[in-house]
């Protein structure tokens, strides 16, 4: 039978409008095809990331250090930035095109008549051409939730949670409590995992020990000690002081590197980086869209433009936080656009105090607010805008 279709831009164009619903948590359909395809138990130690928010920073520096020690990574990661491929890492470079195609090909001839979302393609695209590397270790980031995730199929070896907030009500719940179980269901009986958030949900904790994990939590087993230009690691039989800053700007990538770190520290012995390597990572760290700055303009008038993927009140409450540790000069104007399903209100608030300007826009997508019902929303919580 001849593959239906031949490139990746065909394959997405196609896989946008297959299955009848874009977000359809479940592991019943994924699990079965993935048996079929023999990617359920990976010859390789699985890392698995979920939380509300720095889980793609989380991913990033997991796939820096463990690359520098010399290790062949595979990473999936969501959503992209620019191009799919970006999604699906090998080495620390992309997928090819070609490469995601044929797994799509291989997934679309094992599944048969079940139906599988976009999301579901591409963690087994992941998985696939993770085994035919074949990589050493792999991340695997949870797209939405964790314990309903397309990823919660593969087994971790060691599962990170960062940040707990609120966010994804709709399929989530609408408090921490609820929303940490969800996400903590990563974890596995026996295995150990650790949490990034300083103050994480009792009822997280409570599942961690019912289910009988080896729980690793952050401030009681792992510290992180911040200064000015550097800040202090120390637990489980290490204590590193001076620590480079993350590459990546912000207070917040210190709790990120900090759980990073705990997990390199549980993995199998020969992934244990040392503090050089953990060092150099720490400083060439480059991730789009996490507090990206770009100069713009001819060198009569330049400007600088930051871009930013805060898309919830936490994650743009820690944007607001990071302008104000790095002050921009002049007026700061707020390009801003948002998913219909936010808590927008709280988000344009945490922004106002950075804000001389607002321009409101919609992403071009199906779950975008529209801007005219933006620029409502923003009158109704800052009428002095």
């Amino acid at each position: 039978m001849s593959p239906r279709f031949n490139t990746l831009n065909e394959w997405l164009d196609w896989l946008e409008v297959a299955h009848a619903t874009k977000i359809d948590l479940g592991l019943t359909r994924i699990r079965t095809v993935a048996e079929r395809m023999g990617l359920l138990e990976p010859n390789f130690p699985v890392i698995i990331v979920a939380g509300t928010n720095g889980k793609g920073s989380s991913v990033a520096m997991l796939e820096s250090i463990l690359s520098n020690a010399g290790h062949k990574t595979g990473a999936y990661t969501s959503p992209h930035i620019h191009h799919y491929n970006e999604r699906i890492r090998i080495g620390c470079c992309a997928a090819d095109d070609q490469s995601i195609a044929n797994a799509f090909v291989a997934i679309d001839a094992a599944r048969q008549a079940i139906s599988l979302s976009y999301f579901e393609f591409g963690t087994l695209a992941a998985l696939y051409l993770f085994a035919a590397a074949p990589v050493d270790i792999a991340i695997l980031e949870i797209g939405l939730g964790g314990r309903l995730d397309a990823s919660n199929i593969i087994d971790a070896d060691v599962a990170l949670i960062t940040s707990i907030a609120i966010d994804h009500t709709e399929w989530l719940g609408d408090t921490r409590e609820q929303i940490a179980v969800e996400k903590a269901a990563i974890a596995r009986a026996g295995k150990p995992v650790v949490c990034a958030d300083p103050n994480p949900p009792l009822s997280m904790q409570t599942f961690f020990a019912e289910l009988g994990t080896d729980y690793y939590q952050a401030g009681r087993d792992f510290h992180a000690d911040a200064a000015a230009k550097h800040w202090r690691w120390r637990g489980m039989d290490h204590d590193w002081p001076s620590l480079p800053l993350p590459a990546l700007p912000g207070h917040h990538q210190i709790e990120n590197a900090a759980g990073v770190i705990a997990v390199t520290q549980l993995l199998p012995k020969k992934f244990h980086p040392d503090r050089q390597t953990i060092e150099n990572s720490l400083r060439s760290l480059s991730l789009a869209g996490r507090f990206e700055r770009v100069v713009a303009g001819d060198a009569a008038n330049q400007y600088e433009v930051i871009f930013d993927v805060a898309h919830n009140p936490a994650g743009i409450g820690a944007l607001a936080d990071t302008l104000s540790d790095h002050p921009i000069s002049g007026q700061t104007i707020t390009v801003f656009g948002v998913m219909a399903d936010k808590e927008i209100p709280d988000m344009v608030r945490a922004l106002d105090a950075c804000t001389d300007h607002w321009i409101l826009t919609s992403p071009q997508y199906a779950r975008a607010l529209p801007a005219d019902e933006l620029t409502a929303a923003l009158a109704d919580t800052l009428p002095e805008v």
